[in-house]
């Protein structure tokens, strides 16, 4: 599932626009979760907030207030470089300066449907094309997409009522899904992760220090280092630094 942000400050596009992509889910089986945003200022507020970033940006460039480069500009300058962005435009004038913010696309309204559909067919491969750098876990409700770099670990937690329940936490919130935790060690191996316990896997770009049997997270959270395995997580932490500086 993709998140799907929609800023224009027209009610009447940005249900348009939320309808194409409707109709594209439909047809392709391409999960999109999608919220609305009437301003430039609503949507960096929601950033601010550090709400779940969302995948996709799909920016109106004439906008009252903060308009859509500046929204842009101000998202990626709160550190959130992953978003894709297609601006919707009257004016081909502004394309210049939306390369700035690291645009994906730039469309020209009225909006071709077709045109919109095609390129969201392309954000989708693109991000498909990066599944090494992405996982998908199901939680209650719905399949949720990480971004490995922003997962700072994974916990095999105790339920009475869920079996192997697993907690996936994330800069951002923390996820409920099941799972075996030896499993996501495999596949995550090679990855910037490591074991370092028997319920607990770490992001090694999340560690800020050992101490004492523990290893803090960048998040200030504290994880138990198994005591078998606290040579392992020393060396292969050091390694890690070593190469990060190469």
């Amino acid at each position: 599932m993709y998140r799907v942000a929609i800023c224009d400050d027209e009610e009447k596009q940005r249900e348009l626009v939320k309808s194409i992509l409707i109709t594209l889910s439909i047809k392709t089986n391409i999960d999109f979760e999608i919220e609305l945003f009437g301003s430039g200022e609503q949507l960096v507020s929601d950033y601010e907030r550090h709400e779940t970033p969302f995948h996709i940006l799909i920016l109106d460039i004439e906008m009252g207030g903060m308009n859509g480069i500046q929204t842009a500009r101000k998202i990626r300058g709160l550190n959130n470089l992953d978003e894709q962005i297609i601006f919707l435009t009257s004016y081909p004038e502004y394309m210049v300066e939306s390369f700035d913010v690291m645009t994906f696309q730039y469309l020209i309204k009225p909006i071709a449907p077709s045109i919109l559909e095609e390129k969201m067919i392309k954000i989708c491969q693109y991000f498909q094309a990066l599944d090494k750098k992405f996982m998908v876990i199901k939680s209650t409700y719905e399949e949720i997409v990480l971004k490995y770099d922003d997962l700072i670990s994974i916990e095999a937690a105790k339920s009475l009522t869920i079996k192997s329940k697993l907690h996936f936490t994330t800069t951002n919130q923390t996820y409920e899904s099941k799972g075996i935790i030896s499993d996501y060690a495999l596949a995550l191996k090679g990855c910037n992760f490591l074991q370092i316990h028997r319920s607990i896997i770490i992001n090694l770009l999340h560690v800020k220090k050992f101490a004492s049997g523990v290893v803090l997270m960048s998040n200030g959270l504290e994880l138990p280092i198994g005591r078998s395995k606290i040579k392992e997580v020393k060396d292969t932490y050091t390694k890690f630094m070593i190469m990060k500086v190469d």
